[in-house]
């Protein structure tokens, strides 16, 4: 049989699958993203019905699926906001490094797996999955909500961090020297610098040449503006997500309305191909030997990313429903988790189990995240947390007679 014709019956299936799979999600009340994720573990790699033609082209996909994501983040605030939101919740996007990189770097050391595999370990337990929890905040319908721009502001930092974490790391991996490091890390540092000046500068003007009048000429226009600053962005060493959000960020007033209704479709498409590959690149006969730590490890720092959400919340005023829920938000990693696993397994000498280890460890955050960010929704829990805002009660002393 000839190759598209495979490609075609196979991406026809999956896609008809994941439809299915997202009708039976939200008639039990689940997110679908934890079955697409199983969806893709049946049909990767050691799986029931491995794929063979479609898997270069749902890579594609899954990269598209997570730049889309993120610019539709963006598009819903202002550049201001985002400075402001970034000034405001530095101290806890500071809290968050800590509470979340620490476990990872001492569960390395006290593996004896070195300190290279360590700092590995680090990035991946420390940052949050930004395609995750957007896909989670728009299902549970909280975009609006008061505590998404704290978890918005960390996720940003997260990501930003990242951009001078990447670097460094590609470049203790690959044994380069101070100089090497020292300029990876300065190119990083001045291409966010610029796309954040260009978005509070220009953001107008960029909005202004693309017209919000023609459907088609605003699809493409944005679509295309955000893949092409999403590769420039991977290209100079700085996440392609960051620059996805930054074009979201920059676009305001009816272009960003507008782009928003014509993206959702396209997002929604994409965001289940990334996935569905998250799960295909996967082989579950890698993971029970690690299974174990794994949940320990996810058991930890899924518990510090709740201190990180709440602690963060309640410097903003928030009030305890919404702590609770930007906490339990916070839990799932994600794209970021795999690149850094990916880039360590490259690498000659690293710690052979760190891979599967990495993969095992996303899997039960990504899954068990969605569901558990379910349960201020519940009327059982929104009880318990109204018990918990009441005052204690003090009884009045009793009478005493002399």
């Amino acid at each position: 049989m000839h190759d598209t014709t495979v490609l075609l019956i196979e991406l026809g299936a999956v896609l008809f699958a994941l439809g299915l799979l997202g009708r039976l999600s939200r008639r039990i009340g689940l997110s679908p993203i934890p079955l697409y994720l199983l969806a893709g573990l049946a049909f990767g790699h050691g799986g029931v019905l491995p794929l063979s033609a479609t898997e270069e082209f749902i890579a594609v996909g899954a990269e598209i699926g997570v730049i889309l994501l993120l610019v539709m983040l963006g598009l819903e605030y202002s550049a201001r906001e985002l400075i402001g939101n970034l000034r405001t919740n530095a101290p806890a996007g500071l809290l968050d490094g800590v509470l979340n990189a620490v476990p990872g770097l001492a569960f390395g050391l006290l593996m004896g797996w070195g300190w290279v595999a360590a700092l590995v370990l680090a990035g991946i337990t420390w940052v949050s999955s930004s395609g995750v929890i957007a896909k989670v905040l728009a299902d549970l319908g909280r975009l609006g909500n008061r505590e998404t721009p704290v978890m918005l502001s960390i996720l940003v930092i997260e990501d930003l961090a990242m951009a001078l974490y990447l670097p460094l790391l590609t470049a203790v991996l690959a044994g380069a020297g101070l100089i090497a490091g020292a300029k990876a890390l300065s190119i990083a540092v001045g291409t966010v610098v610029v796309v954040l000046v260009v978005a509070l500068k220009f953001g107008h003007a960029i909005s202004a040449f693309i017209s919000a009048r023609d459907p088609e000429a605003l699809l493409l226009g944005v679509l295309g503006l955000t893949l092409l600053v999403a590769g420039l962005a991977a290209q100079l060493q700085v996440s392609a997500a960051v620059g996805a959000f930054l074009v979201g960020i920059a676009l305001s007033g009816p272009v960003a309305h507008h782009a928003t209704e014509l993206l959702t479709p396209l997002r929604d498409l994409f965001a289940a191909v990334f996935f569905v590959f998250f799960g295909l690149a996967t082989s579950p006969a890698d993971m029970p030997p690690v299974l174990l730590p794994a949940l320990g490890l996810a058991a930890i720092t899924m518990g510090t990313k709740i201190i990180t959400g709440y602690v963060a919340a309640k410097r903003a005023g928030i009030a305890l429903p919404g702590r609770v829920r930007a906490g339990l938000g916070l839990m799932p990693r994600g794209e970021f988790s795999i690149v850094i696993a990916g880039l360590a397994v490259a690498t000659p000498g690293i710690e052979p189990r760190l891979a599967p280890l990495a993969t095992a460890y996303v899997l039960i955050t990504v899954v068990t995240g969605p569901m558990l960010a379910r349960l201020p929704d519940f009327a059982w829990f929104k009880r318990i947390i109204r018990r918990a805002q009441r005052p204690a009660h003090h009884p009045e002393p009793l009478p005493t007679t002399d």
